[in-house]
This record gives C-alpha cells, structure tokens and sequence, in this order.
C-alpha cells in the first residue's frame, strides 16, 4: 500500500500515526527552543523533549527492533499498541504541555495542540472500531518483522 493509498483508507490510526510523526518533529524542535527561559517553562520543555523520544519508539516500531532498548522500556512501550492507549497516551502529553500556560505562555501550545490532535484521531479510531493499522512507511505491517 502506497502513502496515497494508507491515506485513503480512512483509517484514523493512520492520521493518528502521521500525526504522531508530526509530535516527534513539534515536540523536539519546540523543547529545545524553550529550555533557554529562566522560569518553570524549562521543566515543560524537558518533559517535551523526553515526549518526543517516546513517541519515536511508539509510532515508528522498526527502532524498538534495531535500537538496544532495556526489556522494560520494550514493555512500556508495547502497552501502547491499540488505538485507545494511544489515544490516552497522547492525551496525557498534551494534558501536561496546557498546564504549562501555567508557568508561561509559550510555544509549547502548538505541541499541546498537535498531540491533542493525534489523541483524537486515535480515539476516533478505536470509538469507529478500526483496527490498529500502522503505516508500513514508518516500519509498520510487517517490515518490522522482517528484520528479525
């Protein structure tokens, strides 16, 4: 199946997947742009950053085959493989990037929005009973698989 094609399917799990790849990019670049504020932002930007590191591994599953992670950290991770943890785990991540408007406005609110946003894609997924489908651009359906 083609990009074009996964987009197509309306399937949510895929928006919610390339919406999630989205996240790894915004959370990254925008944790990095806030940890030079000198006020509690600089706690919102770490947890940020650390967000985008887990959404990694959670959204393109051909790290967790190639990246030496400890067994934990695989099964943490692999609790997150239906759409309704998705969708919870996302939640939780931009829950905690809106109560950093607390500490100061900043650009963490588009991080909050985006992974709102992927939360909702999930949710909508698992509300329509669609499947899990991951993108096999990003190591999912079988190229993951294949490695082993």
């Amino acid at each position: 199946m083609t990009l074009a094609e996964e987009f197509r399917s309306r399937n949510f799990s895929i928006y919610g997947q390339w919406t999630g790849v989205l996240c790894i990019v915004l959370c990254f670049a925008l944790g990095i742009a806030n940890l030079f504020h000198l006020s509690p932002l600089i706690a919102f930007s770490i947890v940020c950053l650390v967000c985008s590191f887990i959404i990694i591994f959670i959204e393109v599953p051909l790290l967790l085959r190639i990246c030496p992670t400890s067994p934990k950290f695989d099964a943490f991770i692999r609790k997150f493989g239906s759409n309704y943890m998705r969708a919870a785990i996302y939640f939780v991540m931009s829950a905690i990037q809106w109560i950093s408007i607390w500490a100061d406005v900043s650009s963490l609110i588009a991080a909050a929005v985006v992974l709102l946003l992927a939360s909702i894609f999930y949710l909508l997924a698992g509300v329509k009973g669609q499947q899990f489908q991951g993108s096999k651009t990003l190591g999912g359906q079988g190229v993951a698989q294949m490695i082993i």
